[in-house]
């Protein structure tokens, strides 16, 4: 690896200015930003619709700074920085894979620079002061049956989902029930991930709500509950992009973490305007699908504040067609074109979804060795003949930057064309009317059912002037909300079972269908695997 100092002055960043973790990583301060008139281009990575398969997102987004660094231009990679729940899990590692990898990746997949610990500290100390006002009775009409605000962990323990607090005496508080999220759920995470300085995270901490008084009408925040200095200075590092680099010595920035599928799953607005300054061509990651993660990049981080993509990338792989087009895990390496064929409506889909928005999509086939040559060229023809600018094998994995020259090449024609950004809703339109749009014309589905009471508090989050995007929380195995449902399905229903506000982030999420916000661990999990050898060097993380 390059020195940090190396790389920070490849980007125009004065070293003497980094906050340094060691000689490999280092923080950067809001203060050390540089401001040029020339801006990069931004390039969003999306994909087809998640499968048990994997799609290799991230592997496809470090090989592409890899590649356009071999086809002579400067680039920068942003992308979110792992969950711990996920790393011991089921998914693993966040930072690529094989000759595409961000490096130190052990470090980034484990504790980094420690700001995933800074969020879940200032969530859990804003939930143990809410507490604090409930037992003092500091706040005239709020008591703990109006506590909305639930705690974070980085862990997938689905015993913690739902808890009862307060039991084993009045000096402990009143008994309520409760429960855990996620800590890349947290509302202060996602703010971490939108705002765009000091200023705009402390106001973004004041407006957090964290329950109603007992009118139901009245909503109380972090502002009155008289937190937000504690969690400034909690956040105080954390809220600074973490700069490392590529297997191949390009900058990367590695920042902030929401869930692509409960949370808006993006990497920071900060990271972003950071690298818009640093290079010419700026590669960033959406999580999971286009129909999640993308429209959430587009609808709520760009809406936010966040610089506008020139173009995206679609990731597909002959193995995740397959998959929606019906075959089973076990009988991916047999060639079945019309499996493929099948399966590619999900990608005509994703390719759909960008064009909505004014976006040239060019596709990346993310190549495994088993892929036909004739299954190649079906999924050519068919992503062209459904609009995709270009479509190019993808071989990051195997030869780094050398194996992804083309798509490079095909990136940088495409985001020289003319675009128009367009959103796909009024921030002045109805909460309903959001919802439905995204439901008929993103996932397909027929009509929207509402939940006891969801449409009651949707008005009440109305009447508190709170015109905000929506972070639809759904499966992310399926354009629909059922995770069985593959390839592009349509005439479902989409469940909308919940509504949960989050001033701060600007935003509401609306919980779809099974979604669960604290995952459990699976039958074989990550964690079985990964260890310290007598090397004293952690082993079982990356999947190289």
């Amino acid at each position: 690896m390059r020195k940090i100092d190396d790389i920070a002055i490849d980007m125009g960043l004065d070293p003497d200015k980094l906050e340094p973790y060691g000689h490999d990583k280092a923080k950067v301060p809001l203060d050390a930003f540089p401001n040029v008139d020339d801006k990069a281009k931004l390039i969003v990575i999306t994909a087809i619709t998640p499968t048990p398969a994997g799609e290799g997102k991230s592997t496809t987004a470090v090989g592409l700074v890899q590649g356009l660094a071999k086809i002579g231009k400067k680039p920068v990679l942003t992308i979110r920085q792992p969950s711990l729940g996920p790393v011991f899990g089921h998914k693993g590692g966040g930072t690529g894979g094989g000759k595409s990898t961000v490096e130190p990746a052990v470090d980034v997949n484990l504790h980094f620079t420690g700001d995933f610990h800074a969020i879940e500290s200032a969530h859990n100390l804003l939930a143990a002061m809410v507490d604090n006002a409930v037992f003092r009775n500091s706040i005239e009409g709020f008591d703990a049956s109006g506590v909305t605000w639930r705690r974070v962990t980085d862990a997938e323990d689905r015993a913690l989902r739902t808890i009862m607090t307060g039991g084993g005496g009045r000096l402990n508080g009143p008994v309520r029930e409760t429960g855990f999220d996620i800590n890349a759920a947290s509302e202060i995470m996602a703010i971490c991930s939108l705002a765009e300085s000091y200023s705009d995270l402390r106001d973004r901490i004041g407006d957090i709500v964290v329950g109603w008084k007992r009118d139901r009408k009245t909503p109380v925040t972090a502002r009155e509950i008289n937190a937000v200095g504690s969690i400034m200075a909690l956040l105080r590092d954390a809220i600074k992009p973490n700069l490392v680099q590529t297997s191949e010595g390009q900058p990367a920035i590695v920042h902030m973490g929401p869930f692509g599928n409960i949370a808006h799953g993006c990497s920071s607005i900060l990271a972003d305007n950071l690298a818009m300054n640093c290079g010419d061509y700026v590669v960033t990651e959406a999580g999971f699908g286009a129909d999640l993660g993308f429209e959430k990049f587009m609808d709520i981080k760009v809406r936010q504040g966040g610089p506008e993509p020139s173009l995206a990338v679609i990731v597909t792989t002959i193995r995740g067609l397959k998959w929606h087009g019906g075959v089973t895990i076990s009988e991916m390496e047999s060639p079945n074109p019309e499996a493929v064929r099948k399966g590619s409506e999900n990608l005509k889909n994703a390719l759909r979804i960008v064009n909505m928005y004014g976006l040239q999509a060019v596709v990346a086939i993310n190549r495994f060795p088993t892929d036909s040559k004739d299954e190649v060229t079906m999924v050519k023809e068919v992503a062209k003949s459904a609009g995709a600018f270009s479509v190019q094998e993808a071989d990051g994995f195997m030869s780094g930057g050398d194996g992804m020259t083309d798509l490079a090449t095909a990136v940088v024609e495409a985001a020289n064309q003319p675009t128009e950004v367009k959103l796909l809703y009024e921030d002045k339109d109805s909460f309903f009317d959001k919802v439905e749009y995204l439901a008929k014309s993103l996932y397909l589905s027929r009509d929207v059912t509402w939940g006891p009471m969801t449409k009651t508090t949707a008005r009440r989050f109305a009447d508190n002037g709170w015109n905000f995007p929506v972070c639809m929380a759904k499966t992310h195995l399926s354009i629909s909300a059922d995770p069985k449902l593959k390839g592009a399905p349509t005439g479902h229903t989409l469940p909308i079972r919940e509504l949960r506000i989050l001033a701060g982030a600007r935003q509401i999420v609306a919980l779809a269908g099974d979604i669960i916000t604290l995952p459990g661990l699976p039958s074989q999990p990550n964690a079985w695997d990964i260890d310290l050898d007598n090397d004293n060097k952690i082993t079982g993380i990356l999947s190289t």
